[in-house]
């Protein structure tokens, strides 16, 4: 228990400071880009919105991004199962993430099938 307590110090120790920096650096590149369409309104320059996703595309990328995790997941432990048998259970988990993301691909279909029929 003492390697894995170790491992879980370093990863901890390198991880709290890579997600404050990368919180950091969306928030100033969102900055940056809020400052840059004030400055051109204020000069009369149109600017164009950009357009939001719709609810269709969010399911869709939602559904891709829960499957494809999903699948590397589980690939990962499969692999891991061939030296430590006992992780192949751990490869039974990737179900939960994959199906989620089957409903989110499955909404999205629904979504896009209503808006045809309206």
């Amino acid at each position: 228990m003492d390697g894995l307590t170790g491992f879980a110090a370093v990863v901890m120790a390198l991880a709290i400071p890579t997600s404050a920096f990368a919180l950091y650096t969306f928030y100033r590149v969102r900055k940056l880009r809020t400052d840059e369409r004030l400055a051109a309104i204020q000069r009369g320059v149109t600017v164009p919105m950009e357009g939001d996703l719709t609810q269709a595309a969010h399911s869709r990328r939602a559904g891709i991004l829960l499957v494809s995790a999903a699948v590397g997941y589980m690939l990962a432990f499969t692999i891991v199962s061939r030296y430590e048998p006992d992780a192949m259970v751990l490869t039974a988990f990737g179900a939960i993430p994959f199906t989620i993301g089957l409903g989110y691909l499955l909404d999205s279909t629904l979504i896009q099938r209503d808006a045809r029929t309206q």
